[in-house]
């Protein structure tokens, strides 16, 4: 996780003083007259100068956090996409890209959609009851049903 967001910024909303001297913005290097600028990477910007690199968003809309790698200022769902690590899920073993939301059952991750009875296939809803045994996910009642050892979980929210 940590290796993950390695280039990640604050970014801050700051008051512009009226006896202040007017900025110069990092992104269209025009004078900032606005009432308020951002201030991200030891530069000011005006709210519509600073967008992720990939889809344009504007990083003081989104949060108040933005990544930066190789030049780029970046949202962080496109740092993740570019520059996050991907794994395979233990289910289907296809990729799983690094800005997808997974669901976790000890060391193994699996897609949303592959989180499943992998008997049955039932889907499982937050409380269900779940087990894994030798790295399969069963419901209860294939579980119980096939008399096999494993260790019971519950989904929570």
């Amino acid at each position: 996780e940590r290796e993950r967001e390695k280039g990640r910024e604050s970014v801050s909303l700051v008051s512009l003083q009226s006896r202040e001297k007017t900025r110069g913005c990092a992104g269209c290097n025009g004078k900032i007259r606005d009432r308020f600028m951002l201030q991200a990477l030891d530069r000011y910007w005006h709210e519509d100068c600073l967008k992720c690199a990939c889809c344009d968003c504007r990083l003081g809309r989104v949060g108040s956090t933005l990544y930066t790698r190789a030049n780029l200022i970046l949202c962080r769902r496109d740092y993740l996409r570019l520059f996050g690590v991907t794994g395979k899920c233990a289910a289907c073993t296809k990729l799983i890209p690094a800005f997808e939301m997974v669901m976790r059952a000890r060391d193994n991750v699996y897609h949303l959609d592959c989180f499943a009875c992998q008997l049955c296939r039932q889907r499982f809803c937050v409380g269900d009851r779940f087990f894994l045994k030798n790295n399969m996910i069963l419901c209860q009642m294939d579980y119980e049903g096939g008399n096999l050892n494993g260790e019971a979980q519950r989904l929570s929210q």
